[in-house]
């Protein structure tokens, strides 16, 4: 029996990926797979051996990962002799924080102004 193409594309599996924005590092941190490797490097600068000791992908996969959170200014690399040395950038961490930060007091404000109105509704019906 001859295999055609058809026949083999159709018991493929499709692999779709979402395509990084440089520079957003929210979307770099949408992989759980990041999120470790961040995780991992942000205790202190490492290799990408080092921070692939455990993890469910490849070596290669990490450097792929590891790309992507250096393109979203998460992490930097350096090199020491062969070896590529990671660690996170306090820059790129920080912007986020300011981020978290101003969707936090929004919501600290709107909350405030909730409570208020709800106690004041609630003290003009006595």
């Amino acid at each position: 029996m001859f295999l055609t193409c058809e026949l083999v594309s159709y018991s493929l599996p499709v692999v779709r990926s979402t395509p990084i924005a440089p520079g957003d590092p929210w979307v770099a941190l949408g992989s759980g797979i990041r999120r470790e490797v961040l995780a991992r490097v942000a205790q202190g600068p490492c290799s990408v051996g080092e921070i692939a000791r455990g993890l469910p992908v490849s070596r290669p996969a990490v450097s792929q990962h590891l790309r992507i959170l250096s393109d979203a200014g998460l992490v930097r690399c350096r090199t020491e002799g062969r070896r590529n040395i990671y660690e996170a950038r306090l820059e790129g961490l920080g912007g986020m924080r300011a981020e978290l930060d101003r969707f936090w007091s929004r919501a600290l404000a709107n909350f405030k102004q909730i409570a208020e109105q709800s106690y004041r509704e609630d003290t003009s019906s006595e």
